[in-house]
């Protein structure tokens, strides 16, 4: 299709607003423009399918996620924003509000909102507890309103306090796919009734995420990290300046055997990758001058703390072609099954793959990275993808029982610094028995998960990738449209990810990646 063309079917769009028209309308310049410097391998290699740049775009002048010093921001103001420091409550949220405008993302609206509780607890001295709750779900409303986008994420806890229980409060009242939300989980710090909250929200509304505190906390300096977007973790006061990300089924069908792909296909590949990380963050850090905004200039973001993601899919497939295991389906009659999520020897393959993964990526330096190392991710997929596992997950409707599936994947958690999550889908009945959704959620974390997540098979809101989307926008999409940007990855992502194949068992893109005529 003409680019012309192209640019005038996004302005007739019926079910598109004209906000999101010229959010399509911008990335398809974007995408107009050359390409960063690659070589022919890199280009090949990107043709070919085996790595993808995440639809980033071609000249990249922000980073693909900025998460801010908001506490340091309330407590010294903004000279650009023309703000003073906040003094009470009030001005503490209308400053975030402010500053959450100015926060560039990939997908244009802030993928991280905050650790709220900590940033905001300072102002809540002498408010009672049904102020404080008028005040802040009024603050959700607006954020789902104003910045329609589930990979907005907001971090509450590991301690107890009035903000975290009054989120966890509203959140599970409201059921909005917007914001994210991460509960940090330490048992030294965080008492099993608050836990016990958290998990039957989740069979409430799918939410929090919650996420190993001491895991993720031991993998950073004292300044400390965020949860962001999907489940991403990265550092506090810097960000991921990109996330390329590799596709090891592929690897996998270029590799003559197991041997193979250990010594010569998955380094050639991984090399590969960081060609173009390297490409990408060069022009953002030297060429974009994104590194001289405001931000940078107060003291909200450091450069030095910013880290490409190092993304991996397709783990299930790859374990699977090594081996030699058939196609494995829900009717597949050979058991034991031998395939990857079913057979501790097919996941002891997959966990080798994640050591050597992690392995290169301690070991090679980055022009740009985080102590001059990218950071290993499990990428949990996009709409796009079709025939291929997010991450290191099972299969979708293939899972075996939620502790079988924890125990298969928990050795993977180790490695992948800046984010792994594997969605279990539960039984409704769980909803009858919330105390058994908080004994997995605290065996997951036991066993070394770096962070717990569910779905519960009747709930309208549900988790895709790691973003949220209600079932029931999805089902109105084609005809209406919808004011929530994901929803139209949520609908792209049924039909080509088989997201809604998912087991119920009971308990024993980010950004649009580009215009597409079913939004």
């Amino acid at each position: 299709m003409a680019i012309q063309e192209r640019l005038s079917q996004i302005t007739r769009d019926l079910n598109l607003s004209p906000k999101q028209k010229s959010n399509f309308l911008a990335l398809e310049a974007d995408s107009s423009l050359p390409y960063v410097a690659v070589s022919e391998d890199v280009t090949q290699a990107m043709d070919s399918g085996i790595i993808c740049d995440m639809f980033e775009g071609h000249a990249p002048f922000k980073p693909r996620y900025v998460l801010p010093d908001y506490a340091k921001y309330l407590q010294q103001g903004s000279e650009y924003l023309e703000l003073s420091p906040a003094q009470d409550l009030d001005e503490a949220l209308n400053a975030l509000t402010i500053l959450y405008h100015h926060v560039p993302s990939v997908t244009n609206i802030p993928v991280y909102l905050g650790q709220l509780d900590e940033v905001l607890l300072p102002f809540c001295q002498g408010i009672d507890t049904e102020n404080l709750y008028r005040k802040l779900k009024l603050f959700w409303i607006m954020l789902d309103r104003t910045l329609p986008d589930a990979f907005m994420h907001v971090n509450i806890g590991p301690t107890d306090n009035i903000v975290c229980r009054t989120i966890l409060r509203i959140d599970a009242e409201l059921k909005q796919i917007a914001p994210n939300l991460t509960f940090m989980y330490d048992p030294q710090v965080t008492p099993d009734e608050l836990l016990q909250i958290a998990a039957s929200n989740i069979c409430e509304c799918s939410k929090p995420h919650i996420a190993n505190y001491p895991m993720h906390a031991n993998s950073y300096d004292k300044k400390g990290f965020g949860i962001v977007s999907c489940y991403n973790s990265l550092p506090l006061a810097g960000g991921a300046n990109t996330l390329v990300r590799l596709n090891l089924k592929e690897i996998a069908l270029r590799s003559n055997d197991i041997s193979d792909f250990f010594d010569n296909t998955l380094p050639q590949y991984c090399q590969i990758t960081y060609e173009l990380i390297n490409a990408r963050c060069q022009y953002l850090h030297e060429e974009s001058n994104f590194f001289n905004s405001f931000l940078v200039k107060e003291g909200l973001i450091e450069e030095s703390r910013f880290a490409p993601m190092f993304g991996i899919y397709g783990m299930a497939e790859a374990v699977n072609i090594l081996q030699g295991n058939p196609e494995l389906t829900e009717s597949h009659t050979e058991k034991p099954s031998p395939h990857y999520g079913h057979h501790q020897a097919a996941n002891e393959l997959g966990h080798k793959i994640s050591k050597a993964l992690d392995t290169i990526v301690k070991s090679t330096p980055v022009d740009y990275g985080y102590n001059g190392r990218a950071l290993l991710h499990s990428q949990g997929g996009i709409s796009l993808d079709k025939d291929v596992t997010p991450g290191v997950r099972i299969p979708y409707g293939t899972e075996p029982n939620p502790i079988a599936h924890i125990k298969a994947l928990a050795e993977h958690h180790q490695y992948y610094t800046s984010g792994i999550s594997d969605i279990l889908t539960i039984d409704e009945t769980v909803k009858s028995n919330p105390q058994a959704m908080f004994q997995l959620c605290k065996g997951a974390l036991n066993l070394g998960f770096r962070e717990f997540t569910a779905n519960v098979a009747s709930n309208d809101l549900v988790r895709v990738t790691g973003y949220m989307i209600k079932l029931s926008d999805i089902a109105r999409f084609k005809e209406a449209g919808s004011r929530t940007n994901t929803t139209g990855l949520g609908a792209e992502a049924a039909i080509n990810t088989k997201i809604l194949e998912r087991q119920p068992r009971v308990v024993a893109h980010e950004n649009a990646p580009s215009y597409a005529k079913s939004h």
